[in-house]
Formats: structure tokens, sequence, C-alpha cells
């Protein structure tokens, strides 16, 4: 989806269309969310500070994120992929991987179909999507960027080594800034630079990714789309309005962050042994502290559990972030589900 909770807001609020907008924050504090083209033009996008967006842009629009809202429109947008296909791998509220190589309504053209969702997606929501079709998931999600907003894009297979080798290092996809800086120190600029580098170099260097580089730079990815992802974790988190000083504050922050927690277990059904704790400090630095369990915690466990790990040591600095996750989950690999997107997961 292109710029998706910005787009439900302009969508829903008419009078925000054509306007800088962000989902996330405020002028005083926060982080932005999502921005909507407008305000990208202006240089702002998702995980910039709420100040730094307001300077860029003195007239930009704030809006608060609505979940409940974004969610109800991802299911719509699900549906529709379950017209073509089962397996339907989805990365987020707004994202997802879709194998058509044998679909239900017996399409040949994968470009085809991608049209096709598109189509039923803007009828449906009044949203647009963008989409990228190739032989596997990496290019795919390659080139659904590369005609973004409201397009699509394919990379057949004859053309993906020439794409690769002309593309960017920091517009492949799963390499992020640490490591497209850690290549360009190496002289690794494009995909022809990353090419030239032998095997045996590129797993000295990178570990066991040095193969993943290896084999992505020559159109090879072989994972498959997996329809039934398992959860490994799941976790609730709050920044404040203004950050929390004494202790006291903090157990009384955290108290709604455990009830959310608790009532997303319970929609899952299932019950973890790990809980952690995550502290984001005023100066952005953060610690997590955490406690395994030989046995699945009750409710009330986990809150004991929770405030032992914010009383166990002294905290250094105001806090303006709270978080709580519980992982080590009673979940099989015959329990699989399709994923509800937590708000901020930080695991």
């Amino acid at each position: 989806m292109d710029a998706f909770y910005a787009s439900v807001e302009q969508l829903d609020h008419p009078e925000w269309r054509g306007k800088p907008l962000v989902v996330g924050g405020n002028a005083a504090r926060g982080v932005v969310a999502a921005a909507s083209y407008e305000a990208r033009k202006y240089g702002i996008h998702s995980a910039m500070s709420s100040v730094l967006a307001a300077r860029k842009c003195p007239h930009l629009i704030f809006a608060k994120a609505r979940f409940d809202r974004y969610r109800e429109i991802s299911h719509q947008i699900r549906e529709i992929f379950y017209e073509y296909t089962d397996l339907v791998e989805p990365l987020s509220l707004d994202e997802a991987f879709l194998d058509v190589t044998e679909n239900k309504k017996d399409i040949k053209s994968a470009i085809l179909i991608a049209r096709q969702i598109r189509a039923k997606i803007k009828e449906a929501t009044g949203l647009n999507a963008s989409a990228g079709v190739s032989y596997n998931k990496f290019l795919a999600k390659i080139a659904s960027d590369l005609n973004k907003p409201n397009g699509q894009a394919v990379i057949l297979p004859e053309e993906a080594e020439e794409f690769l080798e002309k593309l960017p290092i920091g517009k492949f996809f799963g390499i992020g800034k640490v490591t497209t800086e850690k290549m360009q120190k190496l002289g690794i600029h494009n995909g022809k630079d990353l090419k030239d580098f032998s095997l045996q170099f590129l797993t000295k260097k990178f570990g066991k990714s040095g193969l993943h580089y290896y084999n992505i730079v020559r159109g090879i990815h072989l994972s498959e789309v997996q329809p039934h992802r398992i959860r490994k974790s799941l976790s609730a988190e709050n920044t404040f309005d203004r950050d929390l000083i004494t202790v006291q504050e903090m157990e009384e922050q955290l108290f709604p962050i455990f009830e959310e927690v608790i009532r997303r277990l319970e929609k899952s059904g299932v019950k973890g042994r790990t809980i952690t704790l995550k502290l984001k400090y005023s100066d952005f630095t953060q610690q997590t502290r955490s406690k395994t369990l030989e046995q699945y915690p009750e409710k009330e466990l986990i809150w004991e559990i929770a405030k032992e790990l914010l009383y166990q040591e002294e905290i250094p600095k105001a806090v303006r972030l709270l978080g709580l996750g519980v992982s080590n989950l009673n979940i099989t690999e015959e329990q699989t589900h399709f994923g509800e997107q937590l708000r901020i997961p930080f695991e």
C-alpha cells in the first residue's frame, strides 16, 4: 500500500487530502510512523523525530494513529488477495508476498493479476496500491518500490542480473543503513561492485549473511512464500508526552501496557516464559531487562515480574518510552496464524 497509514487518514478526512500529513507524534515530541507523499516532498519520512518534521514543514498536519481502522482495511485487502491465492505471506498491515504461480482464477499472467488486485483494492477501499512482479520474493519486493505511488513493475528472469548490477546497494531489500555504510567503505556502491567480491570474502566480512549477499546480487533467492508465519513474541509499548522521572510514575504507566500485552496474549490463546521490559531514555538510548521462567506464568505473575524488572536496578535517566514483551511462546509448528501487526514491535 502507498503511504498506508497517512493515506487512510486522508481518505477519512477529506480536508487533509493533498496536504502534508504524518501519523504519529506531535509538533513537540514523538516519532513519525508514516508520512504522506505531500510530506515526503519536504524530506519527512518515517522514524524521523516529530520535532524535526515540524521544523521541515511548519504547516504539517499530525494525525493520531488509529490501528483498529488500519487493521480493518488491511483485512479487506487481504480478502482480495485470497480471491487469487491462498499462498499469502503478510509482512505487515500494508504489505504481503503472494505466490500466484498457480492461482484460483487460472490467470497465466502475474502482471495481469497484480493489475486486477490493485484495481479491486482501489474499488473496495479508495486507496492506491503498488505491486512488484518477479520470480522470487527478493526481486518482487524491489520491483514493488520502482513505480510508487500507484504503479507496478516487473523484473523478468533475463533482466534480473543486469538490473541488480546497476542498483545502488542501499536499494537492496534487506540491506539496511549500517550494512550499506559498511559496504561502501569496502568500495561496494552498487550490485556490480558487490558481484565482484568472492563468496569467501563476503562470508569473512559479513558472516552467514555473506552467502545471502552473494546469491541475491545474482538474482538467487530461494525463500518460498510462507502463508503460515509463527509468532515468536507479543509486545506493546508507549511513548509518553513527557519524560517519566520517578520509578513510581513508571510503574503507574507500565500497568496499562501490561494490560494490553495480556489482552493480546488472551486473544491469541498463547503463553510465554520470557518477560522483557524495554526502557528508552530521554537521550534515546535504550535498555532491556528480561527474565525466563521454567513454567508459563499466569497474568498476575507476569505483572509481578514486570515490576521486578522495573525495580531490579536503579534507573539512571528520565524515561520517554516503556515497553513490555512476552516471548518463548507455547506455539508449535501446527499452531499458525496470519499475524496481527503490533503497534511498534521491539523484537
